[in-house]
C-alpha cells in the first residue's frame, strides 16, 4: 500500500477536518480556496481513500443534542466464529464502531439509538442470533468530548 503524500494532499486533509463546507459542491469550494478545480480535490480524496490514507469521509454527528443514546459494548468471540458475529453486529445500522482488540472481551462496538430501550433490544438480538454473550452494555456516565485535527505536513 502506498501511503505517501504530497503537498496538495496534505492541504486537502487539513482544510476537510476542520472546515468542510456545506454545500451542494463542497469540493469546488475546497478546491477554489486551495486554487485547483473541485474536480482535482474529489480525485485526489479518492485516492487517499483507495490507497487507505483516509478511512472514511462523513460527518459526526451529536447524538446526544439530536436526542439519541449511545453505549459502548463488549463480548468475548471464539476466534472462529468472529467474522460471522462482526457481520451480524455490523448489519444494526444502530452500530457506528466495531473493534477487534486483543484480551477478553475481544470484541467492541458502539450503538446509538432513539432510546435505551431499543439499545437492549439490539443487545439481546446479538446474544440471540449470534449465539454469543454475555454482551456487556458500558454506557458512559460523563461525556468528555475533545475534537481533534491532525494536522498533516506540520
Amino acid at each position: 500500500m502506498h501511503t505517501s503524500i504530497d503537498g496538495l494532499d496534505a492541504l486537502i486533509l487539513n482544510r476537510m477536518q476542520g472546515d468542510f463546507p456545506i454545500s451542494e459542491d463542497p469540493y469546488a469550494q475546497i478546491g477554489a480556496a486551495l486554487g485547483v478545480s473541485g474536480q482535482e480535490v474529489l480525485l485526489r480524496v479518492r485516492g487517499l481513500v483507495e490507497r487507505g490514507v483516509v478511512r472514511k469521509v462523513g460527518p459526526f454527528f451529536d447524538a446526544k443534542k439530536m436526542q439519541y443514546v449511545s453505549t459502548l459494548c463488549a463480548l468475548h468471540v471464539p476466534e472462529e466464529r468472529l467474522e460471522e458475529v462482526a457481520a451480524l453486529i455490523n448489519a444494526y445500522p444502530e452500530v457506528t464502531h466495531n473493534y477487534l482488540r486483543a484480551g477478553v472481551p475481544n470484541l467492541w462496538f458502539t450503538v446509538i439509538a432513539e432510546s435505551t430501550g431499543a439499545i437492549q433490544e439490539i443487545i439481546r438480538e446479538i446474544e440471540e442470533k449470534g449465539g454469543v454473550g454475555p454482551v456487556r452494555d458500558l454506557p458512559a456516565k460523563k461525556m468528555f468530548k475533545v475534537k481533534v485535527d491532525l494536522k498533516v505536513g506540520e
